[in-house]
Order: structure tokens, then sequence, then C-alpha cells
């Protein structure tokens, strides 16, 4: 396993939209390699969540893990890994809920986005079986995050006004808590 690079905004990457993986690329050993390099790229830069357009691959493919000893998301409930090839969020709570979100392809900020409380995902697992998963707090919140990756949308998009956008160091001084 390797770590990736990982695309920042202002690349035109981190705004195309990702290709569905195909069926011959599902068992290849490249694709396979792939996943665990974005798993071991997320886990070095202490990531809950990254999409294959975030180490340069148009693909769509999210991994997503939460442990609660990651040092940017304290306190959050475990997701154990998941990793989804082709995913579609294909139903959603009509609550919405603003929390804090960052990104490691926009390093050093966090802004309040609006998500849906809970969502309903479908997509394929690493090995290409079809897989439905229901999620509350903050993992629908990962998977909305990763899943407008793939889409060529980052969170500040999401942001109904630039008020809350904030540098890391001053949201950990100011607002966090």
């Amino acid at each position: 396993m390797s770590l990736l690079k990982i695309t920042r905004l202002g690349h035109p990457k981190i705004r195309q939209g990702a290709e569905q993986v195909s069926t011959e690329e599902m068992h290849s050993r490249e694709l396979q390699r792939l996943i665990d390099d974005m798993v071991e790229t997320m886990r070095d830069a202490h990531g809950v969540g990254i999409a294959a357009p975030q180490v340069h691959v148009s693909k769509q493919i999210i991994v997503i893990e939460v442990s609660p000893e990651n040092p940017r998301y304290p306190n959050q409930p475990a997701v154990p890994l998941t990793v989804l090839l082709n995913p579609t969020i294909t139903d959603h709570a009509e609550t919405m809920e603003d929390g804090w979100e960052g990104c490691l392809s926009v390093p050093d900020l966090r802004g309040l986005v609006p998500r849906w409380t809970r969502v309903s995902v479908r997509g394929l697992d690493r090995e290409g079986h079809a897989v439905q998963l229901e999620a509350e707090g903050f993992f629908a919140r990962v998977i909305q995050h990763e899943v407008d990756h793939l889409h060529g949308r980052v969170f500040l998009d999401r942001l109904p006004e630039l008020k809350t956008l904030t540098h890391l160091r001053e949201y950990e001084q100011f607002w966090k808590g």
C-alpha cells in the first residue's frame, strides 16, 4: 500500500463528475490496490472519508471509517470501514441539520453545512456485491459529503452563507464545543 496525493480545491479533477466503476474493473488488482491506498491515505490524513476524485481518480469510489481516536473528529460514533462503489442516495429524511464540516481537499477550513439527518444509499462493496445502507447523524453526513465529491461538489458549495467559514485554528478557539 502507499499514500496517494490528495487533490486540492482548484485542481480540475475535484470539480469533474466521476465515472462509474465497470464490472470489468471491479475485480482488477489495480482497483483493489487503489481502494487499499485510499484507505491508507484517509487514515494517514486523519480523515473520516475520502472519494476517488480526491486522489486524482475520476471513479465513483468512496471509503469511510470513523474512529473515536480520530483527532479531527473526536467523540463521533464509530463507523467501521465502509467501501462503496457507484453509490447513489436513494432516500433521505425530510429534516436537515447544520453541522461543522472540513475536507481533506480544502485543508484548514471548516464551515457549518446543512445535511439530511438520515440517508439510504445503494451501491456495491469492493467485491461487487449489492449493498443497501441506512445511515443517520454523522455517518449520514459523511456519506453525503463523499457522494458530493463524485458529482464535482465540495462542502463549500453547500454553505448557505459564508459567515461560518472559518480557519481550523479559529474554529478550535471560537466555535468548537
